[in-house]
C-alpha cells in the first residue's frame, strides 16, 4: 500500500536475498573481497560465518553474480541436510552433469574426471555450501576429501562454506582438525552499527527509487538499532512495518512511535 504513496518503484525492505539491495558494510565488503581473493587465488577452502539474518545468502548471490561466467563454473548447495551420496549427486547436478552411480566412490571418480576435463578447458570450479552448520560430520569429511582432488599445480575445486556462528564450533572439533588445517581464508559478518544502519536504510530506499520521502527520524533509527541489534533481516521487518504505520497516518516522517508500533507487531509474531 505504501509503495505508490511514497513513490517507490518496488518494495524497499523485502527480506528476499536480492543482491541489488546488498549494503556493503565494512565487514560485508571485507567478506566479499575475501571470497573473490580466495577463489581467484585458488586457496581451496573458504569459510564465511555470520548470525542469522546478517546477509550471508545475499552476499553469496552478489559474489556469484560477480564471478566471470567465461572462467568459472559454480555449484550452489542450499539444502545441506543430506548424506554423502546425496551431496555428491547434488554437486554434479548443479554442475549440469547426470549420473546413475549410487556408490560414493564411483561418484567421486566421475567428479574427478569431470573436473579435470573442465580444468583442461581453462575453467575454475567453485562449490558453495550455504547453511553449512547443518552438515553432518560424515558429509563434512566427504567435502574435505573432495578438496584433495588436484593436479600437480592446482586444486580442482574451490570450496566455500557459509554458515551461522555454530559452524566455527563445529570446525574446532578435534575430529575435524584435517578440515580446519585446509581453511586458508576465514571471515565473519558483523551486525550493523548505528552509523551503518542509517546508511543501510537509506541505501535500500534509494535502490527502490526513493525521492527523499519518507524519512526516518534519528529517534526512530535509534529504536530500530536498539531492538534489531543491527541484524539486517530484523531491520527490514521493522522498517517495512514502520513505513506502513506512517502511511496510515499519511505522514512523510517515520517516527519513534511508528517504530514502536512495528516492534509490538514483531513481538506478537515471536512471543
Amino acid at each position: 500500500m505504501y509503495q505508490s504513496f511514497y513513490g517507490f518503484s518496488e518494495m524497499p525492505f523485502n527480506i528476499t536475498p536480492d543482491p541489488k539491495f546488498l549494503y556493503l558494510s565494512p565487514t560485508h565488503q571485507e567478506a566479499l573481497q575475501h571470497l573473490k581473493f580466495g577463489v581467484e587465488q585458488r586457496k581451496g577452502f573458504i569459510v564465511v560465518v555470520g548470525e542469522v539474518g546478517c546477509g550471508k545468502t545475499t552476499l553469496c548471490r552478489r559474489f556469484l553474480n560477480e564471478l566471470d561466467p567465461a572462467r568459472f563454473d559454480t555449484a550452489l548447495i542450499v539444502n545441506p541436510r543430506v548424506n554423502e551420496t546425496q551431496m555428491l549427486r547434488a554437486i554434479l547436478q548443479e554442475l549440469g552433469e547426470t549420473t546413475d552411480a549410487d556408490d560414493p566412490h564411483d561418484l567421486v571418480l566421475q567428479m574427478n574426471r569431470i573436473l579435470l576435463e573442465r580444468i583442461e578447458r581453462g575453467r575454475d570450479i567453485v562449490l558453495i555450501i550455504d547453511e553449512a552448520q547443518n552438515l553432518s560430520f560424515e558429509v563434512l569429511e566427504q567435502v574435505r576429501l573432495l578438496s584433495n582432488l588436484e593436479t600437480d599445480k592446482q586444486k580442482l575445486l574451490q570450496i566455500v562454506l557459509m554458515g551461522q556462528p555454530e559452524l566455527k564450533d563445529i570446525i574446532k572439533r578435534d575430529e575435524l582438525r584435517q578440515l580446519r588445517q585446509r581453511i586458508l581464508v576465514h571471515c565473519e559478518l558483523e551486525p550493523l552499527n548505528p552509523y551503518d544502519l542509517a546508511h543501510y536504510v537509506n541505501h535500500r530506499m534509494t535502490k527502490a527509487g526513493w525521492n527523499g520521502r519518507p524519512f526516518f527520524t534519528s529517534w526512530a533509527m535509534r529504536r530500530i538499532h536498539g531492538f534489531s541489534r543491527g541484524i539486517p533481516r530484523v531491520v527490514n521487518n521493522l522498517c517495512d512495518k514502520a513505513l506502513l504505520s506512517a502511511y496510515i497516518r499519511e505522514s512523510d516522517e517515520i517516527s519513534y512511535w511508528d517504530v514502536r508500533r512495528a516492534i509490538i507487531d514483531v513481538k506478537k509474531l515471536t512471543d
